[in-house]
């Protein structure tokens, strides 16, 4: 495996007796790169996580974490790696700061570094709180201010802002990309399409178990984008939506020397559409 390649899966599939979970799944997560993998309930990416983390054994294929095939993980893989999921449990009688200074003595963190995590995560002003009560966001927070206290070289984020208001979401995009840029590689599952273009560098759309388009977003958006259209906002509010050829080319360009036009934008499809397009399907199903 490459020296920067830190997670690679090679054609892993999964049966649960009848049910073929995953097929053929094949990918690899680099040193500071997000990978987004993303697909609606039910089409497989927990069953993933697991797989590669060692909580599942796959059918078919080879999953190799940090080098070490994951069908064979030992405890000290654990020490390199954080997760965050739903059930991922915190101690609610204890305070932010008494949840993370455990964690810190385990992994033999310094005390200083539970500061700056929980400083980092915006939960200085409540450190003294019980986390049982923290509200959702806060919690979410803590959760991932544990999952980063000992600096792991691989995050795994299970819908991480599934259900939080728009200003925590920020902040825990905000830190995640932060995160990257300290080399952190960075394992998220969503269904939140928006989330996923903003903070990925390559993207997995995973529909029954398969993986029908793979690569940076922008380029899969732009792949899709057979049929050129621009949305145009005049100044006397008129709202076009305009395929490109000659004809309309030449009135934006009248437009625009009249200084007529507010707003001009492309109108390239989303990841939903894209998804919506290969699948038939919607994403929030």
């Amino acid at each position: 495996m490459e020296q920067n390649v830190l997670l690679s899966l090679s054609h892993i599939s999964k049966r649960f007796k009848t049910e073929l979970a995953l097929k053929d799944i094949s990918m690899t997560l680099s040193k500071g790169e997000i990978l987004g993998f993303l697909g609606p309930s039910g089409s497989g990416k927990t069953t993933t996580i697991k797989i590669i983390t060692g909580q599942l054994r796959q059918t078919t294929g080879e999953a190799k974490l940090l080098g070490t095939d994951s069908a064979n993980i030992d405890a000290s893989i654990y020490e390199k790696i954080g997760v965050v999921s739903d059930n991922s449990g915190i101690y609610e009688k204890m305070t932010v700061w008494q949840n993370l200074y455990l964690f810190a003595r385990i992994w033999k963190v310094p005390r200083g570094r539970v500061e700056q995590v929980i400083s980092q995560v915006g939960l200085a002003e409540h450190i003294k709180k019980p986390a049982g009560k923290l509200s959702k966001g806060q919690t979410q927070r803590l959760v991932l201010a544990r999952a980063v206290l000992h600096k792991p070289r691989v995050l795994f984020l299970d819908e991480p802002t599934s259900g939080l208001d728009p200003s925590t979401a920020v902040a825990i995009h905000r830190m995640l990309l932060d995160l990257k840029e300290e080399g952190m590689a960075i394992f998220l599952t969503t269904h939140n399409m928006e989330e996923a273009a903003k903070l990925c560098d390559k993207v997995a759309l995973l529909h029954e178990g398969e993986i029908v388009e793979f690569g940076p977003p922008q380029e899969i958006c732009l792949k899709y984008n057979q049929i050129k259209k621009y949305h145009v906002l005049l100044n006397s509010d008129k709202d076009l939506v305009l395929e490109q050829n000659s004809e309309n080319i030449g009135r934006i360009a009248r437009w625009m020397e009249n200084d007529q036009i507010a707003c001009i934008h492309s109108c390239e499809p989303t990841l939903e559409t894209v998804f919506l397009e290969v699948t038939g399907k919607d994403l929030n199903i």
